[in-house]
Protein backbone atom coordinates (compact mmCIF):
# COMPACT_ATOMS: atom_id res chain seq x y z
CA UNK A 1 0.00 0.00 0.00
CA UNK A 2 2.93 2.35 0.61
CA UNK A 3 3.83 2.11 -3.07
CA UNK A 4 0.35 3.22 -4.11
CA UNK A 5 0.60 6.14 -1.71
CA UNK A 6 4.00 7.11 -3.09
CA UNK A 7 2.78 6.93 -6.69
CA UNK A 8 -0.37 8.95 -5.94
CA UNK A 9 1.33 11.73 -3.96
CA UNK A 10 2.72 13.83 -6.86
CA UNK A 11 -0.60 13.64 -8.70
CA UNK A 12 -2.53 14.72 -5.61
CA UNK A 13 -0.10 17.57 -4.96
CA UNK A 14 -0.26 18.74 -8.59
CA UNK A 15 -4.07 18.62 -8.59
CA UNK A 16 -4.19 20.51 -5.29
CA UNK A 17 -1.77 23.18 -6.51
CA UNK A 18 -3.83 23.66 -9.67
CA UNK A 19 -7.10 23.72 -7.71
CA UNK A 20 -5.75 26.38 -5.31
CA UNK A 21 -4.42 28.53 -8.16
CA UNK A 22 -7.78 28.45 -9.93
CA UNK A 23 -9.87 28.77 -6.76
CA UNK A 24 -11.59 25.47 -7.46
CA UNK A 25 -10.56 23.33 -4.48
CA UNK A 26 -14.12 22.20 -3.60
CA UNK A 27 -14.89 21.31 -7.23
CA UNK A 28 -11.66 19.32 -7.59
CA UNK A 29 -12.30 17.60 -4.27
CA UNK A 30 -15.74 16.46 -5.47
CA UNK A 31 -14.38 15.44 -8.87
CA UNK A 32 -11.55 13.35 -7.43
CA UNK A 33 -13.89 11.74 -4.89
CA UNK A 34 -16.29 10.78 -7.71
CA UNK A 35 -13.47 9.43 -9.86
CA UNK A 36 -12.12 7.46 -6.90
CA UNK A 37 -15.53 5.88 -6.32
CA UNK A 38 -15.90 5.06 -10.02
CA UNK A 39 -12.51 3.41 -10.26
CA UNK A 40 -13.17 1.45 -7.03
CA UNK A 41 -16.45 0.05 -8.31
CA UNK A 42 -16.03 -3.73 -8.74
CA UNK A 43 -17.94 -3.75 -12.02
CA UNK A 44 -15.79 -1.00 -13.53
CA UNK A 45 -12.43 -2.36 -12.36
CA UNK A 46 -12.40 -4.77 -15.29
CA UNK A 47 -12.88 -1.91 -17.75
CA UNK A 48 -10.32 0.35 -16.08
CA UNK A 49 -7.77 -2.45 -15.90
CA UNK A 50 -8.32 -3.69 -19.48
CA UNK A 51 -4.95 -3.50 -21.25
CA UNK A 52 -6.68 -3.51 -24.64
CA UNK A 53 -8.34 -0.16 -23.86
CA UNK A 54 -6.20 2.75 -25.10
CA UNK A 55 -5.38 5.65 -22.80
CA UNK A 56 -7.51 8.01 -24.89
CA UNK A 57 -10.52 5.72 -24.77
CA UNK A 58 -10.09 5.12 -21.03
CA UNK A 59 -9.95 8.88 -20.36
CA UNK A 60 -13.03 9.41 -22.57
CA UNK A 61 -14.82 6.55 -20.78
CA UNK A 62 -14.14 8.07 -17.35
CA UNK A 63 -15.15 11.51 -18.62
CA UNK A 64 -18.45 10.06 -19.80
CA UNK A 65 -19.24 8.49 -16.44
CA UNK A 66 -18.40 11.45 -14.19
CA UNK A 67 -21.46 13.60 -13.44
CA UNK A 68 -21.12 16.74 -15.54
CA UNK A 69 -18.28 15.26 -17.59
CA UNK A 70 -14.66 16.39 -17.69
CA UNK A 71 -13.44 19.62 -19.20
CA UNK A 72 -10.23 21.63 -19.32
CA UNK A 73 -7.65 20.81 -16.69
CA UNK A 74 -9.68 17.92 -15.27
CA UNK A 75 -9.82 16.20 -18.68
CA UNK A 76 -6.07 16.71 -19.12
CA UNK A 77 -5.43 15.39 -15.60
CA UNK A 78 -7.38 12.18 -16.27
CA UNK A 79 -5.73 11.82 -19.69
CA UNK A 80 -2.30 12.10 -18.03
CA UNK A 81 -3.26 9.43 -15.50
CA UNK A 82 -4.48 7.16 -18.29
CA UNK A 83 -1.33 7.73 -20.39
CA UNK A 84 0.87 6.88 -17.41
CA UNK A 85 -1.18 3.84 -16.40
CA UNK A 86 -2.12 5.41 -13.07
CA UNK A 87 -5.93 5.51 -13.21
CA UNK A 88 -6.12 2.85 -10.49
CA UNK A 89 -4.49 5.33 -8.08
CA UNK A 90 -7.48 7.70 -8.20
CA UNK A 91 -8.94 6.58 -4.85
CA UNK A 92 -5.59 7.27 -3.16
CA UNK A 93 -5.17 10.55 -5.06
CA UNK A 94 -8.62 11.60 -3.81
CA UNK A 95 -7.70 10.66 -0.22
CA UNK A 96 -4.42 12.57 -0.36
CA UNK A 97 -6.10 15.58 -2.00
CA UNK A 98 -8.65 15.57 0.83
CA UNK A 99 -5.84 15.49 3.41
CA UNK A 100 -4.06 18.40 1.67
CA UNK A 101 -7.31 20.37 1.63
CA UNK A 102 -7.92 19.70 5.31
CA UNK A 103 -4.40 20.77 6.24
CA UNK A 104 -4.69 23.93 4.12
CA UNK A 105 -8.02 24.86 5.70
CA UNK A 106 -6.97 23.99 9.26
CA UNK A 107 -9.43 21.13 9.47
CA UNK A 108 -9.39 17.42 10.21
CA UNK A 109 -11.84 14.55 9.92
CA UNK A 110 -13.43 13.09 13.03
CA UNK A 111 -14.94 9.63 12.96
CA UNK A 112 -17.30 9.06 15.87
CA UNK A 113 -18.40 5.48 16.47
CA UNK A 114 -21.23 5.16 18.93
CA UNK A 115 -23.00 2.13 20.31
CA UNK A 116 -26.32 3.94 19.83
CA UNK A 117 -27.52 6.83 17.66
CA UNK A 118 -26.37 10.20 19.04
CA UNK A 119 -28.62 13.21 19.28
CA UNK A 120 -27.43 16.53 17.82
CA UNK A 121 -26.69 18.10 21.21
CA UNK A 122 -24.44 15.23 22.34
CA UNK A 123 -22.62 15.24 19.01
CA UNK A 124 -22.11 19.00 19.13
CA UNK A 125 -20.72 18.72 22.67
CA UNK A 126 -18.35 15.92 21.65
CA UNK A 127 -17.17 17.76 18.52
CA UNK A 128 -16.57 20.92 20.56
CA UNK A 129 -14.47 19.02 23.09
CA UNK A 130 -12.50 17.31 20.34
CA UNK A 131 -11.90 20.62 18.53
CA UNK A 132 -10.47 22.09 21.74
CA UNK A 133 -8.28 19.02 22.21
CA UNK A 134 -6.93 18.99 18.65
CA UNK A 135 -6.91 22.74 18.07
CA UNK A 136 -8.64 22.67 14.70
CA UNK A 137 -12.07 22.52 13.13
CA UNK A 138 -13.38 18.98 12.78
CA UNK A 139 -15.74 17.51 10.23
CA UNK A 140 -17.62 14.74 12.00
CA UNK A 141 -18.87 11.49 10.55
CA UNK A 142 -20.97 9.35 12.87
CA UNK A 143 -21.35 5.58 12.62
CA UNK A 144 -23.44 3.38 14.86
CA UNK A 145 -21.39 0.37 15.95
CA UNK A 146 -23.34 -1.92 18.32
CA UNK A 147 -20.18 -3.96 18.99
CA UNK A 148 -18.98 -1.12 21.24
CA UNK A 149 -21.70 -2.14 23.74
CA UNK A 150 -21.85 1.44 25.09
CA UNK A 151 -19.96 4.73 24.88
CA UNK A 152 -18.06 6.16 21.91
CA UNK A 153 -14.78 5.81 20.05
CA UNK A 154 -13.43 8.93 18.32
CA UNK A 155 -10.74 8.87 15.65
CA UNK A 156 -8.88 11.91 14.32
CA UNK A 157 -6.12 11.02 11.89
CA UNK A 158 -4.17 8.21 13.48
CA UNK A 159 -5.22 9.06 17.03
CA UNK A 160 -8.02 7.02 18.63
CA UNK A 161 -9.78 7.98 21.83
CA UNK A 162 -11.74 4.97 23.02
CA UNK A 163 -14.37 5.62 25.67
CA UNK A 164 -16.46 2.59 24.76
CA UNK A 165 -17.43 -0.25 27.06
CA UNK A 166 -15.68 -2.71 24.73
CA UNK A 167 -12.52 -0.58 24.88
CA UNK A 168 -12.60 -0.45 28.67
CA UNK A 169 -13.13 -4.21 28.86
CA UNK A 170 -10.11 -4.72 26.57
CA UNK A 171 -8.01 -2.45 28.80
CA UNK A 172 -9.06 -4.41 31.89
CA UNK A 173 -8.23 -7.72 30.18
CA UNK A 174 -4.77 -6.43 29.26
CA UNK A 175 -4.18 -5.18 32.81
CA UNK A 176 -5.23 -8.53 34.27
CA UNK A 177 -2.91 -10.43 31.92
CA UNK A 178 0.08 -8.27 32.86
Amino acid sequence: MAELSTVARPYAEAAFKLARETGAVPAWSDLLANLGRIVSDPQLKAVVGDPALSADRLAAFLGGIVPGGLTGEAARFVATLAENGRVETLPEIAAQFHALRNRDEGRADLLVESAFPMDDAALAELVGAMERRFGCRLTATVRVNPELIGGVRATVGDEVLDASVRGRLAQMATALQS
